[in-house]
């Protein structure tokens, strides 16, 4: 059981969530305030994407990035920024013309979707570890080894702290393909995202045995979508692990009541309060995860 658990909270995601929700941050400023939300509920980690404020759809935009930082920085020194690093791989596969990528696939190249880590230098930046289908239509996530060496090398070089997002355990064995490689600095921070269609389900067995096979001195959290939420949340501190929660993955506090970031940090401190165990701050954060001070 880890006995000092780290709350991070991803406030938004990039997900089709809007009009799912009354108050999902949209704009830069509901963004940022999100995060400091989450920051006064006892997160010591915000993990941050941005969205088009006129559509509400996921963007790669430096402005809103930089914009979103800014306001952040403004009221809070301490909250640990983890910004995006997942946005650029997605492509859809027409049904007619599979060979061509079909509206709304967005592709890019490894140096694009570091431009926002390069310019802002967060202490933290996700690396998702390898290709999946994206639900249950024509949505695939790409990420090939040759992109993920060529993003793991470059952020090592900002030094920045990579995020290491593994939803199937041939992503995990990749990851620590990276750490074997040299590509990522000690100690490697691993997030196993589950309950995404179709990566690994958000089960007990599912979480321990991906856990198992996290490296010895490692860093590892971990999380479920929507109604698994909180109970995978329990199961990655039993496990040792420490513990993601916030709108990008649920939209609910309980059945039929929409929740807040800041109310699902709460909720989260209270139940790794009750399994005995604390919640650490930001400073304690970084010296777990061995970052350097603030931005």
């Amino acid at each position: 059981m880890n006995r000092q658990v780290i709350v991070t909270c991803a406030v938004t995601g990039a997900g089709d969530t809007v009009g799912r929700h009354p108050a999902i941050p949209v704009t830069p400023e509901e963004i940022a305030a999100a995060c400091l939300e989450a920051a006064e509920a006892g997160a010591a980690i915000t993990h941050i994407h941005v969205r088009d404020p006129e559509t509400g759809q996921g963007s790669r935009d430096l402005a809103l990035y930089s914009e979103v930082v800014e306001r952040v920085r403004e009221k809070n020194q301490d909250v640990i920024l983890n910004l995006t690093a997942g946005m650029g791989g997605d492509l859809i596969v027409d049904d007619e013309e599979p060979a061509r990528p079909g509206a709304g696939s967005d592709l890019v190249n490894a140096a694009t979707r570091l431009e926002h880590i390069e310019r802002l230098r967060p202490e933290i930046c996700t690396l998702d570890c390898g290709t999946m289908n994206f639900g249950d239509a024509n949505a695939v996530v790409v990420q090939t080894p040759n992109i993920l060496r060529a993003m793991a090398g470059r952020i090592r070089e900002l030094g920045v702290k990579p995020e290491m997002e593994v939803f199937d355990t041939g992503h995990l064995w990749f990851a620590k393909q990276l750490v074997a490689e040299g590509l990522i600095a000690d100690p490697p921070l691993f997030q196993l995202c589950l309950g995404i269609p179709w990566g690994a389900p958000a089960d007990t067995r599912t979480m321990a045995h991906m856990a198992q096979q996290i490296p010895e001195g490692a860093v590892w959290a971990g999380f479920g979508i929507s109604r698994m939420q909180m109970p995978m949340a329990a199961q990655a501190v039993l496990l040792g692990g420490h513990v993601r929660v916030g709108l990008e993955d649920n939209l609910y506090l309980e059945k039929g009541v929409f929740a807040s970031n800041g109310a699902l940090v709460e909720k989260a401190v209270r139940l790794i309060r009750e399994l005995g165990a604390e919640v650490c701050t930001p400073e304690e954060a970084r010296q777990k995860l061995r970052i350097g001070g603030k931005e």
